[in-house]
Formats: C-alpha cells, structure tokens, sequence
C-alpha cells in the first residue's frame, strides 16, 4: 500500500483557457493521495465552472500544460505560506 502525500495544484495561467473569466472557477488545491495522477484526479468532484468551461468538459487539473502539481515537503525553508487563494471583485 502506497504511503499518502501531501500535493499542491494551481493553474499555471489563471487568467486565461478554462480561467477566464475567474468567477465560479478553483484555483487551487491542495490534496492528500499516494501519486500525482490521483491528486489530479480527485479534483474533479470539486472543480467549478474551469472543468465545465474547457473542452468537452475536460478537467484542467488532470492536465500538466494547464496546471502545476507539487508535493509538498516540509524542509528546512523558512516559515511561509503554503496557499492563498484569493480574488476580489
């Protein structure tokens, strides 16, 4: 049985493809799973409007062109934060 990790996905342009326009949209997560390919995958049950957006629904969280998927370690780096994710109107 595969150990779980920690992974963080983000898109790599947020303000364009299934981002754009940035409302109803995810943009970003951070998932527990053993691989990256099943870090992707879990993100489709609670994507919005960017999986409904794109192609033949096609979920950009799967894709490596339109998102980044990191495992996140803690080092020895100094304190930072992780994730904010925020938008104003």
């Amino acid at each position: 049985m595969s150990k779980n990790k920690l992974w963080l996905l983000r898109p790599i342009d947020d303000n364009a493809g299934p981002w754009d326009p940035w409302y109803d949209k995810a943009f970003g997560f951070v998932v527990v799973a053993p691989s990256e390919g099943e870090a992707r995958a879990v993100t489709r049950d609670e994507a919005g409007d960017e999986v409904r957006d794109g192609p033949d629904d096609a979920n950009p969280w799967e894709d490596p062109k339109l998102t980044t998927c990191d495992e996140l370690t803690a080092g020895n780096e100094s304190a930072h934060i992780v994730m904010r994710d925020f938008a104003a109107a």
